[in-house]
Parts: C-alpha cells; sequence; structure tokens
C-alpha cells in the first residue's frame, strides 16, 4: 500500500495518506472535503530507488515497475 501525497483544493490542507490503490478517494482530515493528489514530491521506484524521470502518475508510466 502507497503512502500518496494530497492537497485539499477547499482549505489547502497538504497531507499524506496510506491508500490501498492510487485511484481511492481521499478525504481531508481537516474539512472532510474530497481532496486532490499531488505530484510535486519525489518519487521512488518500486525496488526503493529514487526514479530519475519520473513524473509520479502511474496510470502513463510502467518505468518503475
Amino acid at each position: 500500500m502507497p503512502v500518496l501525497q494530497y492537497k485539499c483544493s477547499s482549505c489547502g490542507k497538504a497531507f499524506e495518506e496510506l491508500v490501498k490503490s492510487h485511484e481511492e478517494e481521499v478525504m481531508c482530515p481537516d474539512c472532510g472535503k474530497k481532496a486532490e493528489r499531488s505530484w510535486s514530491g519525489c518519487m521512488y521506484s518500486a525496488t526503493g530507488k529514487k526514479s530519475k524521470q519520473c513524473g509520479g502518475n502511474c496510470k502513463t508510466c510502467g518505468g518503475c515497475h
């Protein structure tokens, strides 16, 4: 299960969340509104090594796995 970064578009809270899948809907812990995934953090491959050219969007990339 990945830990992903999110940011709430309603209140601006940035946080991390342990999710079962990348498509899981995540709610803001402060205001309870739906949060959007943040792609600004560092990305690592499935091996734990930092990926050199990963944009973090696993739906469009197959290089890490």
